[in-house]
């Protein structure tokens, strides 16, 4: 059986039908999903979580928090990361995202 990953990007301007994409090799499969919220992250993570997925990680958005609902939300029976970067990057992603 092969090992399944997903990668979660948050964002409202995100269509999470045509959002997505996956990649499958011999030993691997990759989802690439996105959400336009929390309530729709925690449905899929538990979607994913059902349909084998071992691992789970989210983009920055999430943060902490996020991650640790999502954690909850699957039962704490799955890995689940999140993206973070270093403190000094801080003023190049609010310049980029309008923070």
């Amino acid at each position: 059986m092969k090992k399944q990953f997903a990668f979660i990007l948050m964002g409202s301007a995100y269509d999470p039908a045509c959002h997505q994409a996956r990649f499958e090799t011999e030993a691997k499969v990759t989802h690439i999903r996105t959400v336009r919220d929390m309530e729709e992250a925690g449905r899929l993570a538990r979607q994913l979580a059902d349909e084998g997925v071992g691992a789970i990680e989210l983009c920055g958005a999430f943060g902490k928090e996020g991650a640790a609902k999502i954690t909850q939300i699957t039962g704490g029976k799955i890995a689940v990361g999140y993206v973070v970067h270093e403190p000094e990057q801080d003023p190049l992603f609010a310049a980029f995202f309008g923070n």
